[in-house]
């Protein structure tokens, strides 16, 4: 025997599709729904970013907003009160009129019933109705309205008025008064589905009968919406005058104080022959003089600043030059008695030893004083060369070796394995280097330097961290500073010039890089250079942190490439070793 097997009918199958279809649907709409408001929300949020730049930076707005928004707030506050005041003095003046109507409406009906004598009483309403609503005139002025005091009677209207439309309030003051003493309330005046606003006044006709007059207030809500309408337009015509007006008087102002703003920026940029134009004899003309004299006092001032510089410059670097032959001179002479000092008795080797030592270091500062002024007058050149900062390191390190080793310091050295390949100058990285680990080495009070490099995708750099007295606040820059000591008593003990740490920023800048310095009383200091790979490229970041990462973290040792460097002493050992 066979089984058999269906296939699926394709309508069964149908529902599932069209829920299926029906389901995306949904959610495409529901993604668009999402887009449209995420679309929305960046709209907005970039249009009330840019009114409130704008009204920041736009003193004629704020000014302009500011008497807009008064001059709104004045008008309707003043607008609302006249209004009020209108609508007060139609309706008392209606009411006047209203009771003075319905006194005469009255005295003519009284009249009537005393002459009708013994009329039929319903013929008496009907008369006095007719009566008085003819005294109305064709426009309707008002209705009349006669009421029953008692019940089983009836009363009359005219005009298709209900007797709705008289106060229940105003019936029962009538009702309790004596005579004839009229009363008046607002009411609605109810013609069939009708309903418009009037004033009721009553006063008892008799003693079976009441009195009313209803008089409409069309006339009246017409003239208060005419008078609303004319100050809403008079009131908006006037706030966009104010508006106008507070636009031209603001841009008298401000245009000159934008054009100052715009001479000063050029002014400070190094435009000193901008001057502003001055029209007028008013505050703001005496203003563009006051700029205009200031910024020409500015420029003199600056020109003989610069021609002083310049002088200067030109006088340190004619000296240094001059210097150099009797130097030449005076040093080949002091050669030749320091190879002989042996000969000499122990006063006079120790003169000639010392003569040798100050001639070094007169040496070392003429060469620094013509360096200084090479960056001074924009000479300065670069040889660049593309080389491993590594190398430059390990050079700088073998130049400071001999000052470390006097002074019992160890030079730890951080560098990475994979080469740090960088466009600098050699010659000049290496003597920033070198300033940086001498100026460590002597101001470390005996513990041991660190030098750490390192590189990543756009830049490389080298920091060099001493443990020893350290800097204070605001002399992270000052050290920059040429012959700048942070203590003025201590003595230079590696034969510095002062002009050591002033070069390296210079030659860091004419790389296009930086030369950064931290510090902190007593823990020590850091001084990190750093540098773009590719020359002439834009620095945005360095490799390493100006911070030694152990004082951010706030711990007492750090680990680095093995040796361990205890924060108290300086002093660093091997892992596995006592710090």
């Amino acid at each position: 025997m066979t089984d058999s097997v269906q296939a699926p009918s394709p309508n069964a199958a149908a529902p599932a599709l069209e829920g299926e279809a029906a389901f995306t649907r949904w959610q495409r709409m529901g993604n668009a729904l999402r887009a449209g408001y995420v679309v929305t929300q960046r709209l907005a949020r970039g249009l009330v970013t840019a009114v409130h730049s704008r009204w920041r930076r736009s003193l004629q707005l704020r000014v302009v907003t500011t008497t807009l928004m008064a001059s709104v707030l004045v008008t309707a506050i003043l607008g609302f009160f006249m209004v009020q005041q209108v609508r007060s003095d139609l309706l008392k003046a209606k009411e006047q009129a209203a009771f003075s109507d319905h006194h005469m409406g009255l005295t003519a009906a009284l009249g009537i019933l005393q002459d009708s004598g013994q009329q039929d009483p319903e013929r008496q309403l009907d008369e006095i109705v007719e009566e008085l609503s003819a005294r109305s005139g064709a426009t309707g002025l008002y209705d009349v309205v006669i009421l029953p005091s008692v019940g089983g009677m009836t009363g009359r209207a005219s005009g298709g008025v209900g007797e709705a439309s008289i106060p229940a309030q105003l019936r029962e003051e009538v009702q309790n008064s004596n005579g004839d003493t009229q009363h008046g309330r607002y009411t609605e005046i109810i013609r069939g589905p009708n309903r418009e606003p009037g004033l009721a006044v009553g006063a008892q006709l008799s003693s079976a009968y009441e009195l009313y007059y209803l008089f409409p207030l069309d006339h009246e809500q017409q003239m208060l919406d005419l008078v609303q309408r004319t100050l809403a337009l008079v009131a908006s015509v006037m706030v966009l005058l104010l508006a106008a007006i507070a636009y031209v008087v603001t841009r008298q102002v401000v245009t000159p104080v934008r054009q100052a703003a715009s001479s000063a920026e050029k002014l400070s940029s190094g435009d000193l022959s901008e001057r502003m134009e001055v029209r007028g004899e008013d505050d703001l003309a005496r203003l563009a003089v006051s700029f205009n004299d200031m910024a020409g006092s500015l420029q003199e001032k600056i020109q003989e600043l610069e021609e002083l510089s310049k002088v200067q410059r030109q006088f340190v670097s004619d000296v240094s030059h001059e210097l150099r032959t009797p130097l030449t001179t005076i040093r080949m002479a002091g050669d030749l008695l320091f190879e002989e000092r042996d000969s000499f008795d122990p006063t006079v080797r120790r003169s000639v030893e010392l003569l040798q030592s100050q001639l070094e270091r007169f040496e070392e500062l003429l060469n620094d004083l013509l360096e200084i002024s090479r960056h001074d007058a924009g000479a300065a050149t670069l040889a660049l060369e593309r080389a491993d900062i590594r190398d430059s390191v390990l050079q700088a390190v073998r130049e400071a070796e001999q000052i470390a080793e006097k002074r019992g310091i160890k030079v730890i050295l951080r560098l990475p394995t994979e080469p740090c390949t960088a466009e600098f100058d050699s010659r000049r990285i290496n003597r920033i280097l070198r300033n940086l680990i001498v100026n460590a080495i002597e101001h470390s009070e005996g513990k041991d330097v660190i030098v750490t490099a390192a590189a990543d995708r756009d830049a490389v750099a080298v920091a060099v961290r001493d443990f020893g007295v350290g800097l204070k606040e605001g002399e992270e820059h000052l050290c920059f500073d040429r012959f700048w000591r942070a203590d003025p008593a201590r003595a230079r003990t590696t034969g510095g010039t002062g002009l050591g740490l002033a070069i390296a920023k210079e030659d860091a800048q004419l790389h296009g890089g930086w030369l950064q310095a931290w510090g902190r009383p007593g823990k020590g200091a850091q001084f990190r250079l750093s540098l773009p790979r590719v020359a002439g490229t834009e620095l945005r970041g360095s490799p390493l942190p100006l911070v030694p990462p152990e004082m951010a973290l706030g711990g007492n040792l750090s680990v680095l490439s093995g040796q361990q460097v205890d924060l108290e002493t300086g002093r660093g050992t091997s892992a596995g070793e006592e710090a």
